[in-house]
């Protein structure tokens, strides 16, 4: 199967929305994870990345601006052990609290279903990674309506042992719409660099330049746990 060129992918979409992307570095040494955020309104754009202990939170730029932050203010990344959780909601909450009550990734998000924001019923995407002493896969989830928003499709993807320089990605939107029209299909299979200056800009740069927020980006050493990141916002 071939891989997409991930940052040719997202530069043709104008609106993916918000994107999880997980996988491993193409040197084998890192865990590689990405987070961005778009928005088209005045509060979805009124947002910035910031650092909260092993995780990133978002928050409002500008407090005065802020309208509604039900769906907007959350903590996208949390760490529990050796678990780093990716979300595009507050179901980060929800997988961590769950792992650490002994549930398995796919049981935790049980609880939850896509977002309440009709007509377009925004999908919850969320990813979990396990990294523990040398060993490495992932998992990543979409929970979707099933169209006519009485009920919830819900798939859950693992991948173990990762491939190097392969990962996979995952956004909420196939592109910008009235209402939004909803991902389909598995995560697209992306190839990933070893490199995460390079990776983090060429991932900003790919997303669209009016509808684009923030980006985190996260490289993780395989055989010990320790981190990098990087935060792009576009209020800086």
């Amino acid at each position: 199967m071939n891989k997409t060129n991930v940052y040719d992918y997202l530069s043709k979409n104008s609106y993916p929305g918000r994107g999880v992307l997980i996988g491993r570095s193409a040197d084998s040494k890192y865990a590689v994870t990405a987070y961005f955020i778009m928005g088209r309104s005045v509060n979805s754009r009124n947002r910035i990345f910031i650092e909260d202990g092993k995780g990133i939170r978002t928050e409002a730029f500008d407090p005065a601006l802020l309208t509604d932050p039900s769906l907007i203010i959350y903590s996208p990344v949390r760490v529990y052990t050796t678990s780093t959780i990716v979300t595009n909601g507050d179901q980060t909450d929800t997988v961590f609290d769950g792992i650490a009550d002994g549930m398995s990734f796919e049981q935790s998000l049980r609880s939850r279903e896509y977002e309440p924001d009709g007509p377009n019923y925004t999908p919850r995407i969320s990813g979990v990674m396990h990294v523990d002493n040398g060993s490495y896969d992932y998992e990543m989830s979409i929970l979707k309506s099933n169209g006519d928003a009485s009920g919830c499709d819900r798939y859950t993807y693992t991948y173990e042992n990762p491939i190097a320089g392969e990962g996979r990605i995952i956004h909420t939107y196939m592109g910008d719409g009235d209402p939004l029209p909803s991902f389909e299909g598995e995560p697209v299979r992306v190839e990933l660099s070893d490199d995460i200056d390079a990776m983090t800009e060429k991932l900003w740069n790919a997303l669209n330049e009016d509808n684009k927020v923030s980006l985190f980006v996260r490289f993780i050493n395989i055989a010990d746990g320790t981190y990098e990141s990087r935060i792009v916002n576009r209020h800086k």
